[in-house]
């Protein structure tokens, strides 16, 4: 399975979204493998890093992020289950799918989708697997905004963000920090 093939059937190569999807993939999954690398002893799937980090966000094109280039209907927040229906609608197995729908901030709780009115599914959609977690850690390290892209992004910031947004993700990532000896 090659994840550009992927990619392709849904976004236009040379256009702007293009690249910034490509670009921030190839990013997150370097340093997806960079994190897995360190982890060698706990048997992290280096081949399955690979691919569903260069396809965690390829249901971007369906929300509205101007600026980044997409102008979906949908709230950005949606990219990552929008993501899963689209590969499980490819017929990739099951685990791809899961990553998109994991990624978002640290993981959304059930709790979080009810208690902030999220337009997102009623159930938890937080990483679970070592892949997953991984994959979602390292996309936090990389921002596709180009008020931000290009910067580099520390933990500490990554945590200050996260903990804006609530303090189950801050404290979530912040146990990956440990783990994973970022």
């Amino acid at each position: 399975m090659d994840p550009i093939s992927i990619i392709d059937n849904f976004y236009t190569p040379g256009t702007k979204l293009y690249k910034v999807l490509v670009e921030h993939s190839r990013i997150v999954t370097q340093k997806s493998l960079e994190i897995a690398k360190n982890l060698i002893d706990l048997k992290p799937d280096l081949e399955f890093i690979e691919k569903a980090a260069m396809l965690h966000d390829i249901g971007i094109f369906l929300t509205r992020a101007q600026s980044i280039g997409c102008s979906g209907k949908q709230p950005y927040i949606c990219h990552g289950y929008l993501g899963k229906k689209l590969l499980d609608e490819k017929g990739l197995p099951l685990k791809y799918g899961l990553v998109c729908e994991r990624h978002t901030g640290a993981g959304i709780t059930k709790e979080n989708v009810f208690s902030n009115n999220l337009p997102l599914p009623k159930r938890d959609m937080v990483p679970i697997s070592l892949e997953e977690k991984i994959i979602c850690a390292a996309d936090k390290y990389h921002s596709k905004s180009p008020k931000r892209a290009g910067k580099k992004i520390t933990t500490t910031q990554i945590i200050d963000d996260l903990g804006k947004i609530s303090k189950d993700h801050a404290r979530r990532f912040s146990i990956w920090v440990k783990e994973f000896n970022l």
